[in-house]
């Protein structure tokens, strides 16, 4: 037997339960892994809340764990058991002791990354990465805008902008999380419960406001991302914390500077073990160097039986960075 997360119905985090399972063997491309620490992503909190609905009930939750692997499926040559893994676009299911993952998600980590700074920056490292090199590359001095700068993927995407030579302005909902954002290597903040975000990126770029604004607040932050961006800059929308973005005029796309706007994800960027390896690589060689730093807060760490509450603090905002269940 062994334990993990499943829920009936779409909802609040109350709708998720602790519970018993029998594992199953992988299948023939498969592997299991015992789950040593598992990420909590926001991209959960939709699934778990309908916007993302699973295709079935009952359902897993959760697809980023890092763990050793126990068994392998009969197809499977390139990875053998007692290997340390990683893993972040696995089918539902990563809340759990023990987790059949496709082999083809799987990467091999190395022995000089935890498994707890695996779980808390894989999809979320893998996330910048797509982000950065491929929705848009970042040079060098390219200047551009960034909401949430003090959460998961936010603080990893400041250290790698810094890593880039490139000047992110990060956007975030308090002083302490605007000081974590710079920290990190931000070249600038602006706290939005205080400042006019539109106004001070007109400030910061002397009137030529950016070219590229990430976003994953969604519907707070919508038309302050197109105001802040110059003409035919790129609206890159991959979140919703906020809400979703609903209705969406495009003619205020031309309107606005004929301004471009795209709604990428992980599973349409990084698609075959061969980009995974390459992706993983990067983002591992900047963990191992030192110039991109996990550390998560002991109060952001979960057993795996309290993912009701940390659903509750995540969707608060009042965490920064990266939170974990722990089996």
């Amino acid at each position: 037997m062994a334990k993990h997360i499943i829920f009936s119905a779409t909802g609040g985090p109350e709708v998720l339960r602790f519970s018993e399972f029998v594992p199953t063997d992988p299948a023939p491309d498969e592997v299991q892994v015992e789950n040593k620490a598992i990420g909590i992503n926001y991209i959960d909190t939709y699934i778990r809340s309908g916007l993302y609905p699973p295709a079935s009930f009952p359902s897993g939750l959760g697809m980023e764990a890092a763990g050793i692997v126990t068994k392998v499926g009969s197809n499977v040559s390139h990875i053998k058991t007692g290997d340390r893994v990683v893993y972040a676009q696995s089918s539902l299911g990563a809340y759990s002791e023990v987790h059949n993952v496709p082999a083809s998600k799987l990467a091999i980590l190395p022995d000089t990354i935890s498994f707890e700074q695996a779980a808390a920056s894989f999809l979320k490292g893998l996330t910048v990465y797509f982000l950065f090199y491929q929705t848009n590359k970042i040079q060098e001095g390219d200047t551009f805008l960034f909401h949430a700068a003090a959460g998961g993927v936010g603080l990893i995407a400041c250290q790698w902008a810094k890593a880039l030579g490139a000047k992110l302005i990060g956007t975030a909902g308090s002083d302490e999380k605007t000081r974590l954002a710079q920290n990190a290597g931000a070249w600038q903040t602006i706290n939005y419960n205080r400042e006019n975000i539109v106004e001070r990126v007109l400030e910061l770029t002397n009137g030529k406001k950016v070219d590229v604004v990430y976003d994953s607040v969604g519907q707070a932050t919508w038309l302050d991302s197109l105001d802040s961006l110059a003409p035919r800059g790129l609206m890159v929308s991959f979140g919703n914390a906020s809400g979703a973005v609903k209705d969406v005029d495009i003619g205020l796309l031309n309107l606005k500077g004929s301004l471009f706007l795209t709604r990428p994800s992980l599973t349409g960027y990084i698609t075959t073990p061969e980009e995974l390896a390459v992706a993983s690589k990067i983002l591992f060689d900047f963990i191992a160097s030192g110039k991109i730093k996990v550390d998560v807060p002991e109060s952001q760490k979960f057993p795996l039986s309290e993912a009701v509450r940390a659903h509750q603090i995540l969707e608060s905002r009042v965490t920064h960075g990266s939170s974990l269940l722990i089996p």
